[in-house]
């Protein structure tokens, strides 16, 4: 019941955020800048601007699904971010740039993270297996000794996912400063979008922040567990 519980506060402020988020991206978007530049022209700007050459700037399908590839190198901004004139696009697309200029400066969190992916990855993967079984017919685990077996396991994962988003935090509000410290010095922006493109990226972080806090408070769940186990 109380992991039931975590999982419905975390869902549901997960929510009220991601709604938040959409709103306001909606709504500056909807303010066309003084500049009239695009969130593709911030892109190749800033990516000059910070001498990196190697980085592609391309398209993708979606909403907010904007991100940067460490893998191909390349910068995928959605259809209203690439196209888009307004205090959001030139957000996104900046912070966006931002993660390029970390990799391209060798950013020690980035770095973390990129290695800490694969085995982010198993240990979701591991997770999911194991509290599938669990749901679908291990129900009986709860009062056995294998549910023992099972709780390092689920500890474990617990705790790799929680490591990965909490070492995403640092990552993601310091593309944040990257972009809006650029967006400062190039004057892309009057000090009214200034605040509309920050205040858009406050909310994206919150996103991240609600994702770590969760994982932290299902961690510090199965971690009680484990240790009141023990001192049975």
């Amino acid at each position: 019941m109380t992991i039931l519980i975590i999982s419905v506060i975390t869902m549901l402020v997960s929510l009220f955020v991601s709604w938040r988020l959409k709103s306001k991206f909606k709504e500056y978007s909807q303010i066309g800048l003084k500049s009239g530049i695009s969130g593709k022209e911030v892109a190749e700007q800033m990516l000059k601007d910070h001498q990196i050459y190697d980085v592609r700037i391309i398209s993708v399908d979606g909403q907010l699904t904007d991100h940067y590839n460490p893998a191909d190198r390349t910068v995928n901004l959605s259809y209203d971010v690439y196209h888009g004139r307004n205090a959001a696009a030139v957000a996104v697309s900046a912070h966006e740039c931002g993660h390029a200029v970390q990799h391209a400066t060798a950013y020690s969190m980035l770095g973390l993270r990129s290695k800490m992916v694969p085995i982010q990855n198993i240990s979701a993967k591991v997770l999911n297996i194991v509290m599938m079984v669990m749901m679908f017919g291990g129900f009986m685990l709860h009062g056995s000794g294998m549910f023992n077996t099972v709780l390092p396991i689920i500890v474990a994962c617990n705790l790799v996912i929680t490591l990965f988003a909490l070492v995403t935090l640092p990552v993601e509000f310091d593309a944040s400063n990257r972009a809006l410290a650029w967006i400062d010095r190039r004057n892309v922006v009057t000090s009214q979008e200034h605040e509309m493109a920050k205040d858009a990226l406050n909310w994206a972080a919150l996103t991240y922040v609600v994702a770590a806090l969760g994982s932290l408070a299902q961690l510090l769940y199965y971690v009680s567990l484990l240790l009141g186990r023990r001192d049975d």
